[in-house]
């Protein structure tokens, strides 16, 4: 792929589109039931598809600032702030950011703000701005990760927790199109970019879906360490609709602390 190849803007432009389609699950904001809900204490979250967080991994969110890196939908920031957080949902597609505006204005939660860019740069943030990051599983939209953890600690105060969530690498590996019908071969090798392969940016331009990155275990895990981070949970979890899934599990979440 050309080096001067936009991926930011193709994915921003995805996402968009895909908040438009009002098809993707992952752009549907939580219902005003859910807000309730949470305002009385009682609250689910994903990391992951399926799998909730153990809310043993959760602070108590009473006065916390709470970055939600790369998590615009209208999801997860919203419950946050209707537990007490004083949220920042910074996210690089305006559109997703628009659906936690939208939550926000209906259920009158004025401590939460939203920020576009990009997660491998948080320059707009000083050092030590806050105390709990959640970060869904987004970072399969950009090319490169270590950056993001790089970031990530920096923002964040000590004594605070970043929970993260990821694709297991070895999700492509395979053919996907034949893996839809049940023929699992493998096809590619890893790292794998959606960006390499002329054909399925092509495809993905004219489905409006954003591409993806595999990032190493290398990269996810020790990624985070090496920065700092110590990694005090791990879970797993399994991709929906996908033969793959069958096989083993295709998502990885972690809960680290910054010392």
């Amino acid at each position: 792929m050309d080096q001067n190849f936009d991926v930011r803007g193709f994915n921003r432009d995805a996402w968009d589109s895909q908040v438009n389609s009002g098809e993707n699950p992952w752009t549907k904001p939580v219902s005003s039931e859910v807000i309730a809900r949470a305002r009385k204490g009682d609250f689910s979250v994903l990391l992951t598809e399926n799998l909730p967080v153990p809310r043993d991994w959760f602070p108590d969110f009473k006065g916390l600032d709470v970055l939600a890196l790369a998590c615009g939908g209208g999801q997860q920031g919203p419950v946050f702030a209707a537990l007490g957080a004083n949220v920042t949902v910074f996210d690089n597609s305006p559109r997703q950011l628009d659906r936690d505006r939208e939550v926000a204005e209906r259920e009158e939660l004025s401590n939460l703000h939203t920020v576009e860019g990009d997660a491998r740069n948080l320059a707009v943030f000083a050092d030590e701005s806050f105390d709990f990051i959640f970060h869904p599983v987004s970072n399969v939209f950009i090319p490169e990760v270590r950056p993001i953890w790089k970031e990530a600690y920096r923002v964040l105060r000590h004594g605070g927790s970043m929970l993260a969530g990821f694709m297991n690498p070895i999700f492509y590996l395979f053919d996907m199109d034949k893996s839809e019908i049940g023929i699992m071969e493998v096809k590619y090798r890893l790292p794998y970019a959606d960006a390499d392969h002329p054909e399925i940016v092509e495809r993905h331009r004219a489905g409006n879906w954003p591409l993806e990155y595999s990032h190493s275990l290398t990269d996810q895990l020790a990624g985070q360490t090496d920065v700092g981070f110590h990694i005090t949970g791990l879970y797993e979890d399994r991709h929906n609709g996908t033969e793959i899934s069958t096989y083993t599990p295709t998502y990885l979440a972690t809960r680290a602390l910054k010392p």
